[in-house]
């Protein structure tokens, strides 16, 4: 990694701004797409895979108004799980002349060094979250093998882009998804209160919660004249009890099918309905279960700093983190919408 500060030639006198113009980068909002908006850290620094046990039943009863000796059972059926992990590293280095340098435009070296190796790691953990490390084993949530895949339909007038897209219909049709999605996992009734996560490119929904205000037309609907669509399906998710975050990453361009824009629309962590009497879920209620529909793993909560002094009196400093890719548990939680622009 280059540390490069060219001599400067200034006029006198002058006046020196002390504040840097900072390369500034998209700060992704995809974790939001797992529970808890973060990875779970429960790796150790060498374990190289993840394994969780899910358990299915089926269970049968027999019925009548006479007793009978030859009743059937429950079948429980366990299965294992697993993900990869890997291991990201990077590496600066620097010695007295380099810090010397860097002071002549107002840079702390070390500290702008050690900020550098964190965000790509940090942007490493976003590809490895959204696309995985090996896409063909089903890694990244892009990539989850049964996630529910959607591609947007023509309007009434026949536009199939976001872009073109009659607005009061765009707010029908991403409520009709969130209804889609609540009802593949049972998420509805039971006192059930959902965080419904979207994440798309800027040029998708910040358009739709921005500058899309929904037409007015010869009959009424949602939002018509006052509202944007963002605004229309968060006040229609508002009004039912369940909250909605829009996030953007604009990564997602293009990862959609055929080259479209891929917006991700999930329920990061299921809920367990509350069923006053009888409840045909009580199944439900083991205990230990996962929650998660999405999830990731990491050894540790930030990168660890393992800093040396070289035989040559520099500093080398290499930070590493070990993370699995991101993991769909649930498929029926996670949909991917393609949306051309």
């Amino acid at each position: 990694m280059a540390n490069y500060f060219p001599a400067q030639a200034r006029v006198s006198p002058s006046f020196s701004e002390p504040d840097l113009i900072v390369t500034y980068a998209q700060a992704s909002g995809a974790f939001r797409a797992i529970q808890d908006g973060k990875p779970r850290v429960k790796l150790g620094s060498e374990d190289l895979y993840v394994y969780i046990n899910s358990l299915d039943l089926r269970t049968e009863t027999f019925t009548a108004q006479s007793a009978s000796n030859f009743l059937p059972s429950s079948t429980l059926v366990g299965s294992l799980n697993s993900t990869a992990t890997y291991l990201i590293r990077t590496r600066a280095i620097w010695d007295h002349h380099d810090i010397a340098s860097a002071s002549q435009y107002n840079v702390s070296l070390p500290m702008a060094q050690d900020l550098a190796m964190r965000q790509g790691i940090f942007q490493q953990l976003r590809s490895m979250l959204l696309y995985g490390y090996n896409p063909a084993n089903g890694e990244g949530l892009l990539n989850a093998p049964n996630a529910v895949k959607v591609t947007l339909p023509p309007d009434q007038l026949g536009n199939t882009t976001a872009s073109t897209y009659d607005n009061g219909e765009m707010a029908l049709w991403i409520l009709s998804q969130v209804v889609a999605l609540k009802s593949g996992m049972y998420q509805s009734g039971g006192n059930i209160r959902n965080k419904i996560v979207i994440v798309s490119p800027q040029r998708v929904f910040l358009q739709f919660q921005y500058g899309s205000i929904v037409q007015i037309t010869s009959y009424q609907r949602p939002g018509a004249g006052t509202a944007t669509i963002g605004q229309t399906v968060q006040n229609v998710v508002d009004e039912m009890g369940d909250e909605i975050e829009w996030h953007y990453d604009d990564t997602l361009i293009g990862k959609g099918a055929g080259g479209t824009d891929a917006v991700i629309l999930t329920i990061p962590e299921v809920e367990v309905p509350d069923v006053f009497g009888i409840n045909t879920n009580v199944f439900g209620e083991m205990a230990p279960q996962m929650k998660a529909v999405n999830t990731m793993y990491m050894d540790m909560a930030a990168p660890m700093k393992i800093p040396t002094p070289t035989a040559d009196g520099a500093i080398t400093e290499i930070q590493e983190i070990r993370a699995s890719s991101g993991w769909n548990l649930r498929p029926q939680g996670l949909y991917i919408l393609s949306m051309p622009n």
